[in-house]
């Protein structure tokens, strides 16, 4: 008989008890598939960023010309589909599935480990994929082409940042609120990403623990800042386009409630 320590049904030196090697290796292609999903969802986020943020140096025109140039990359039949939608459901379904399959929170094996829902990489992640981007995302995109009246189907080149500044001008607190907790959430969850993903290929993260929500804060501002300048314009929109406007947001029970 051999002297070789029987593992079967005990718990393994980490306190745990040894995994299954199909679990292993699930995890593990989970992993990498919600890393190599993530470049595409940042490709997007700095690009669409880009035009609020220009609205802190020319105003809603400037925003709005940025935003159409953005609009070749991300809105197209091909782009929009398999540039966006594809990594922004692949990369929460990856890490759900990875929570779903992970043995528990602790201190496993680094394959095994899983962070806990409280943790910013994890709260953020949940609050922008069920709250903030499916808000977002009616508002902005869906409601605005319904063909009825009075939207009458707003094509790209017709949704610009007059519908931003409707919004935040009829809607202020609630607009402000989504705004911010969508740039916010996005900010921090993807610089504490980034960093995790650095410091498990290199060793060392890209932005230290202590700077992290520094960077997210820095990152998030110029969008926000160029929003308040939006904001503050008058809306050079024709009524009937207003109108549809105030139709589009009011379909999304967050603006039609109160």
């Amino acid at each position: 008989m051999s002297d070789a320590p029987q593992t079967s049904g005990a718990d393994d030196a980490s306190g745990s008890r040894p995994q299954p090697a199909w679990r292993k290796r699930l995890i593990s292609y989970l992993t990498t598939i919600s890393h190599m999903s993530a470049p595409f969802i940042t490709a997007f986020v700095l690009i669409h960023l880009s035009a609020p943020a220009m609205g802190a140096v020319g105003g809603g025109s400037l925003s709005s010309q940025v935003m159409l140039l953005g609009r070749e990359y991300y809105q197209t039949p091909f782009g929009e589909k398999y540039l966006v939608l594809a990594p922004l459901v692949i990369h929460p379904f990856a890490s759900i599935a990875k929570r779903l399959f992970s043995p528990g929170i602790g201190p496993q094996k680094s394959w095994s480990r899983l962070r806990p829902l409280t943790s910013v990489l994890s709260s953020t992640g949940y609050l922008t994929l069920f709250l903030f981007l499916p808000v977002h995302y009616l508002t902005h995109r869906i409601y605005p082409a319904i063909p009825d009246a009075p939207i009458h189907s707003f094509g790209p080149a017709e949704l610009d940042y007059e519908f931003v500044k409707a919004g935040l001008q009829t809607w202020p607190l609630r607009s402000w609120l989504l705004y911010i907790g969508l740039v916010g959430c996005v900010a921090l969850h993807s610089v504490e990403g980034v960093s995790i993903i650095t410091a498990n290929q290199n060793g060392k993260a890209i932005v230290p623990k202590s700077k992290r929500k520094l960077v997210s804060l820095l990152a998030g501002a110029p969008a926000l800042a160029g929003l308040f300048f939006i904001s503050r314009e008058t809306i050079w929109a024709l009524t009937s386009s207003v109108e549809g406007y105030m139709a589009a947001f009011s379909k999304s029970m967050i603006y039609r409630a109160l």
